[in-house]
C-alpha cells in the first residue's frame, strides 16, 4: 500500500514538473515549412479554384491536404525528438503538448464536417472559425510554450475575426483568407521558436 502511494506521489510529482517545463518538441523549421505550404496553397486555389464558394467540396480537399501536411511534418519532428529523448521527462511534455492541443483540432474537423454536410452555404465562416481554433489551441499551450508565443495565438484571434468580419460576399473563401493567416502566422511562429528556443539553446 506504502508502495503504491508512494509511485502515485512520484507520477503526480513528475506531471507537475512537466507542466512547470517548456516544451521545446515544436520547432522552427516544421512551423515555417507549414507557413510556405499555406502561401503555396493560396496561390494554388488562386489558380485552380476561381470559384470556391460553387466547388466547396475541392476547397476543403485542398486546405484540409495543406493542414494534414503541415501537421505530418510537425508530428514526424516530435515523435522523432521524443523517441531519441533520453529523459522520461521529454515524453511527458510531448504527452501534454498533445493533450492541450489537439481539442482545437478536433472541434475543428468536428465543425468542419457538420457545415459541409448540413449547410454549406454557410462554408465562407470556415477560414475564420479555422483560425479562431486555432488560436485556442495555441493560447491552450502557452502554459508550456515561451510566453512571446501568446502573440502568435492573438494573431491568429484577430485575422479569424477579420476574416468572419470581411471575407464574405465576392470575397467569400478567397484564398488569401487562408493563405496570408496562416502563412503570416506559421512563419512567426518559427521566428518565435528560433529566436526563444533554438538560439538561445544553440548559444
Amino acid at each position: 500500500m506504502e508502495l503504491r502511494e508512494a509511485l502515485t506521489q512520484i507520477t503526480e510529482i513528475r506531471l507537475q514538473m512537466a507542466r512547470t517545463e517548456v516544451f521545446r518538441g515544436y520547432r522552427a523549421m516544421p512551423a515555417a515549412f507549414s507557413g510556405l505550404v499555406a502561401i503555396g496553397a493560396g496561390f494554388l486555389q488562386s489558380a485552380a479554384l476561381p470559384d470556391p464558394a460553387q466547388n466547396l467540396s475541392a476547397y476543403l480537399w485542398l486546405w484540409v491536404g495543406a493542414a494534414a501536411i503541415s501537421g505530418a511534418s510537425a508530428a514526424f519532428e516530435m515523435i522523432v525528438r521524443a523517441r531519441n529523448a533520453g529523459s522520461p521527462m521529454t515524453r511527458e511534455l510531448t504527452r501534454l503538448a498533445i493533450e492541450q492541443f489537439c481539442p482545437c483540432l478536433v472541434a475543428g474537423g468536428l465543425l468542419t464536417i457538420v457545415i459541409a454536410r448540413t449547410a454549406p452555404d454557410s462554408g465562407w465562416i470556415l477560414p475564420g472559425l479555422w483560425q479562431v481554433l486555432y488560436s485556442l489551441g495555441i493560447f491552450a499551450s502557452c502554459r508550456l510554450l515561451p510566453r512571446p508565443t501568446a502573440w502568435v495565438a492573438a494573431f491568429y484571434l484577430l485575422c479569424g475575426l477579420a476574416v468572419l468580419g470581411l471575407c464574405r460576399g465576392e470575397l467569400a473563401l478567397s484564398p488569401w483568407a487562408m493563405g496570408f493567416p496562416f502563412g503570416a502566422g506559421q512563419l512567426l511562429a518559427a521566428a518565435v521558436l528560433y529566436r526563444t528556443l533554438e538560439r538561445d539553446h544553440a548559444s
